[in-house]
């Protein structure tokens, strides 16, 4: 590959990242005099990458939404479907795909012409789960690229969160990373209000705005966003529970791992922790764990499950 040409690669996965360039910012990324960037940009405008450009000073770049896809090896309803794909993908809690999912989402929406955005959107709003009792609410899928987009140009957004106790308030924040955790997304950011790190669950955000305006990045407290996510759902978990299972690491961990902490005892013992709102999630985790319980605490935990038990074990003599 010529130098030309990865540069012009390289140019493109910038603008893809970002809403908005400055000439001077892009080109000294870029490592080129502002006339070559100006060149580079007309040869992908060429290319059909709808690039536009602001004149003078503070002037700069962004790659906008088009009359027609770039050119890419997909057609119209190719590229709704790699959309709709990616909006399923990203509701899953398959590890790392969700939020893979919900960076190459925000990079297609922002290409895609308006006329296919509602064709996704229209799809997306037809869509519906099963009501399986222990889903969480689902999030707008709306909601999570506007969310996501704010984290990747580092822009400040403003929306209403409800608390777990129904208080209604709003709130300003810098975003700094989603979260997939647990069949839920969190989003990390910066309260300003408050004057503090927070973690939001986004099925408790609504009217989610992003203001336009642009912030610098404030360090993170440990620099891990999940890890920050995690540690605030233990603070705040109101059953902690232990349990030895009879059953390897790793099988357990595969089945319950996104909820659980799972700590290999031996090749065929493990031992879970589970933070959870109620007694009876606590319950559908060990059952889920697909291991013989050997021993758990605290000892109501023990009572609540020997009474569940006991309530299955009656409901099926009475259907025999």
């Amino acid at each position: 590959m010529s130098d030309t040409s990865s540069r012009i690669l390289r140019l493109l996965s910038l603008l893809q990242t970002h809403r908005y360039w400055l000439g001077a910012e892009l080109a000294d990324r870029m490592g080129v005099s502002l006339r070559t960037l100006r060149r580079d940009i007309e040869r992908l405008r060429d290319l059909g990458y709808p690039v536009r450009s602001d004149r003078g000073v503070g002037g700069g770049y962004q790659l906008a939404p088009g009359a027609s896809l770039p050119p890419l090896a997909l057609d119209d309803d190719e590229a709704v479907a790699l959309a709709v794909g990616l909006l399923t993908a990203a509701q899953t809690s398959i590890t790392g795909i969700a939020e893979i999912s919900v960076r190459a989402l925000a990079k297609v929406i922002q290409v895609m012409p308006p006329r296919l955005r509602r064709q996704v959107e229209a799809i997306d709003a037809a869509t519906v789960s099963a009501d399986i009792p222990w889903a969480t609410r689902a999030t707008d899928s709306q909601q999570l690229v506007t969310v996501a987009r704010a984290c990747r140009d580092d822009e400040r957004i403003v929306f209403e969160y409800t608390a777990a106790d129904g208080t209604a308030t709003g709130r300003r924040v810098e975003p700094r990373q989603l979260v997939s955790l647990g069949r839920r997304w969190y989003l990390v950011g910066y309260d300003l209000d408050r004057g503090d790190w927070r973690s939001f669950r986004l099925d408790r955000m609504a009217e989610t705005t992003a203001t336009g305006m642009r912030f610098r990045q404030r360090e993170l407290p440990g620099g891990d966003a999940a890890a920050f996510v995690e540690r605030g759902i233990r603070s705040r978990s109101q059953v902690k529970v232990t349990a030895e299972l009879e059953a390897s690491e790793h099988e357990v961990r595969r089945r319950i791992g996104q909820w659980a902490e799972v700590i290999a005892i031996d090749s065929e013992r493990c031992r879970i922790e589970v933070d959870a709102d109620s007694m009876d999630w606590a319950v559908f985790a060990v059952g889920m764990s697909g291991g013989r319980l050997l021993g758990a605490s605290p000892p109501e935990f023990v009572e609540y499950l020997e009474n569940w038990s006991n309530r299955l074990v009656t409901a099926d003599e009475h259907s025999k």
